[in-house]
């Protein structure tokens, strides 16, 4: 799927200047324990479909749309296994963006892999130790959604968030 409206409605606002937008992408694994993944069509890279979260869209239901979009493959969220913040990405054209995203183990629900639009111009079912070169943030992706129960996420701390004068109770048995 191109680019959403919403954004390039933004985009007319703000020119190339940074967005903050959200995204959802699934690891989707079928019965072989394979692993779905799509080369884009911008960069070549392998990587996992997804996409961004249209406004007031859950991100189950984002990663899902997005993953059949992209593959036509039917994929069932099962866990929500990372929420995470991307490196700022600078696309071809100047536009600027930052994503949070979130990423789910999903199992496959139905259709078949296949390129389903324009954005990737190959889809392959991959054994895990058979994988094509992937990015550090797509191989971490993946592993996380492979061996997690429970969604993964990065906290810099009370100290970096909150400051460090802030009188923390119940840590030490303070009450």
């Amino acid at each position: 799927m191109p680019t959403p409206q919403f954004v390039l409605d933004l985009r007319q606002k703000v020119g190339h200047d940074q967005l903050w937008l959200s995204t959802a992408m699934g690891v989707v694994v079928d019965e072989k324990r394979r692993v779905l993944l799509g080369r884009r069509n911008d960069t070549g890279n392998w990587t996992l479909p997804g996409g961004i979260i249209d406004p007031g869209e859950q991100p189950a239901d984002a990663a899902c749309r997005e993953i059949y979009e992209e593959t036509g493959v039917v994929a069932i969220p099962e866990v929500l296994t990372t929420i995470s913040v991307s490196p700022p990405i600078t696309y071809p054209n100047g536009d600027e963006v930052q994503y949070l995203e979130y990423c789910f183990r999903c199992r496959v629900g139905g259709g078949g892999a296949r390129v389903h639009d324009g954005e990737l111009v190959e889809v392959a079912w991959h054994d895990l130790d058979v994988l094509p070169v992937l990015g550090p943030a797509t191989t971490r992706l993946m592993m996380t959604a492979l061996t997690a129960d429970a969604a993964a996420f990065t906290f810099s701390g009370l100290g970096a968030v909150l400051g460090q004068g802030v009188a923390v109770t119940g840590l030490t048995g303070d009450s």
